[in-house]
């Protein structure tokens, strides 16, 4: 009989303590989120990448890539910022702004402002 007097003036004394615990002021915990001009940057980046692998099949890099695999699958699928950067020079300005321009065409008007921002960048501003 104790025994059991002794337990629930334990559980008692647990409940009381949950309760003071739960009352004190707790630290405001940092929160593990990104900063948004870090989300920006790391999304623009994103952006880019895509942007690249897009020039790179726009301007059909793939034919005379190194790359099987590239050549096997008709479209770049290996490193497109080394391939942009190696051959953009051998595109002549006037194409470079034409597929910018019909890029920037395709746009919807309600593109977010990081996929508008990386699109009116040239290909060659793409390789720095």
């Amino acid at each position: 009989m104790a025994s059991k007097t002794r337990a629930r003036k334990n559980r008692a004394a647990r409940t009381v303590s949950l309760c003071r615990t739960a009352r004190k002021p707790t630290e405001v915990a940092m929160s593990k989120r990104p900063k948004p001009t870090e989300q920006y940057a790391d999304r623009l980046d994103a952006e880019k990448a895509a942007l690249r692998r897009h020039y790179c099949n726009v301007f059909k890099f793939w034919r005379s890539c190194r790359s099987p695999r590239c050549r096997k699958l008709r479209c770049c699928s290996g490193d497109a910022k080394l391939c942009l950067e190696s051959r953009q020079w051998e595109i002549p300005h006037h194409e470079h702004w034409q597929a910018r321009q019909q890029l920037l065409c395709s746009l919807p008007a309600n593109a977010e402002a990081v996929k508008r921002a990386a699109c009116e960048l040239m290909p060659c501003d793409l390789v720095c």
